[in-house]
């Protein structure tokens, strides 16, 4: 099974741009000479005192030049904000820089302050998300192609280059609502599903969602799922627990505002903001000793049936870095062999 280290390149309050982006870089070297097996990168827009990933297509191909051997994924390139010719051309370049290693994630994003910022109504997001994706599919594939849809109409182009990877580097899509999940099922692709605004509860249930509208397209096989879990790692439960527990609850927090605003998401967001830790604790993170995230993660690959899995050690972006890197090498040492 493939395990990875998910990040969003934290900038807390007090740490300059220029150190974000080193300490973030060292982690993703670092998780390549512990022995994990990606390495992947959130897009993240507007979140002052939060992240510098703005642009996580430039940050992989820099990942691409430290490193050998982890694969580099995008989790996810959020499709309704890019130009689909662009995105095209740099998906592909940097599948070549990589050599093949890249593994590129896609989806809609639940955050409607993203669309706002860039004048992009939120709810023409699952439209141009699809005209988006099979602009890039035909760009890849097509030695010249023409395309007339609502958003985009291209007549004779010629996209260069292709990728590296044929027909192109795999794609997984993103799922953060419980009405994604079948439609992803019936899309064919492997879903991308993360413990951030879902719960763990929830993505039980919601995950047969995405099986049967698998099933009832006529798939072979079941389809692939790809996880994102909040994972700290401590010598003794009560250090995981407190070691991660300002940064944790201020992320909930944010996050939890930052859904309410999008008018769309109020129950859940509303939900999410009155979780004490304990809740966060049982529903949102895996934390603790080596042994007890071990079991609870073998627990979640029985429930969710998750393929590929990556884990978040920062969650929030206020957990100091030489931390990150103690549970990173602790979860390398003592929780990936069990889980391989």
């Amino acid at each position: 099974m493939e395990i990875g280290l998910f990040t969003e390149f934290q900038c807390p309050p007090g740490m300059d741009e220029a150190r974000a982006f080193d300490e973030s870089l060292a982690e993703m070297t670092a998780a390549e000479e512990m022995g994990f097996d990606a390495v992947w990168l959130a897009e993240i827009h507007f979140q002052k005192d939060r992240s510098v990933l703005s642009s996580p297509l430039i940050v992989a191909t820099a990942i691409a030049a430290r490193t050998k051997r982890v694969k580099i994924g995008i989790a996810v390139q959020v499709l309704p904000l890019a130009h689909p010719l662009h995105l095209a051309e740099d998906v592909a370049t940097l599948d070549h820089l990589s050599k093949g290693r890249l593994d590129f994630g896609v989806g809609r994003s639940g955050l409607p302050e993203h669309y706002q910022r860039f004048n992009i109504p939120y709810s023409e997001s699952r439209e141009r998300f699809q005209e988006t994706l099979d602009i890039l599919l035909k760009a890849w594939t097509e030695e010249r192609f023409t395309y007339e849809g609502k958003y985009y109409q291209f007549h004779d182009v010629c996209v260069l280059p292709k990728p590296y990877q044929k027909p192109h580097p795999p794609l997984r899509v993103a799922a953060t609502t419980h009405e994604t999940y079948p439609l992803v099922g019936r899309m064919g692709r492997p879903i991308f599903i993360a413990v951030r605004t879902t719960s763990i509860s929830d993505l039980k249930s919601f995950i047969g969602g995405y099986h049967e509208g698998w099933h009832d397209a006529g798939h072979p096989g079941r389809g692939e799922v790809a996880l994102i879990v909040p994972v700290y790692v401590a010598d003794t439960e009560r250090s995981a627990r407190e070691e991660a527990e300002a940064s944790t609850m201020h992320f909930f927090r944010v996050i939890a505002e930052a859904l309410g605003k999008g008018g769309t998401r109020r129950e859940e967001a509303a939900k999410l903001g009155r979780m004490n830790y304990d809740e966060i604790l049982q529903e949102l993170v895996v934390y603790g000793t080596p042994e007890a995230v071990t079991e609870r993660l073998l627990e979640l690959r029985e429930a969710l049936g998750y393929t590929t899995l990556s884990v978040w050690m920062n969650v929030g972006g206020r957990i100091p870095h030489e931390r990150v890197l103690g549970s990173m090498q602790l979860f390398a040492e003592h929780v990936i062999p069990r889980l391989s």
